[in-house]
């Protein structure tokens, strides 16, 4: 069993957690554009517009990478003690975060390559979806810092093995 995280797991999750909260800014001008295609009309092509497609796409390349490792090198345990309850709601946060950061940039990539605009819907929904998983996340590891003090939160800064 690893004891932490490794420097590439970090960056990555540092790198996703960047373009997710740029997508999270930047992205309405996406729904501008979108609007236009669903009118019949040629989208207005902007700056805000290419790079919410380079980042969205980026981060389907990182999560990727990601879930390589994730596999190949295996993860940290849950900290000693914690409960099977908070153990399994950390389980599911995660499971919820990778279906999210998978289903997102697919689900926008189909939509406007593809032309499955139900699927715009579907990728419109990841936001607020989005919004509730990373302010969960950002209480919980604040939570395991300040008040349980395990160290849960240094093992995303940096790596222990």
């Amino acid at each position: 069993m690893v004891k932490g995280y490794s420097r590439t797991q970090i960056a990555l999750h540092w790198a996703v957690a960047v373009l997710i909260l740029f997508q999270l800014i930047f992205g309405e001008e996406m729904g501008v554009a979108w609007d236009a295609v669903e009118d019949g009309l040629a989208p207005n092509m902007t700056l805000t517009v290419w790079a919410h497609i380079i980042a969205g796409s980026a981060v389907l390349a990182l999560v990727v990478w990601r879930l390589a490792l994730r596999l190949t090198r295996g993860v940290p345990a849950a900290p000693a003690g914690e409960s099977a309850a908070v153990r399994m709601a950390g389980h599911a946060g995660h499971i919820g975060f990778y279906i999210l950061m998978l289903g997102a940039p697919i689900t926008g990539l189909l939509a406007w390559y593809g032309g499955i605009t139900d699927l715009a819907e579907v990728h419109e929904l990841a936001k607020p979806a989005l919004i509730i998983l990373i302010v969960v996340h950002i209480a919980a590891a604040f939570y395991h810092h300040f008040i349980v003090k395990d160290g849960l939160l240094n093992r995303m800064r940096k790596p222990l093995d």
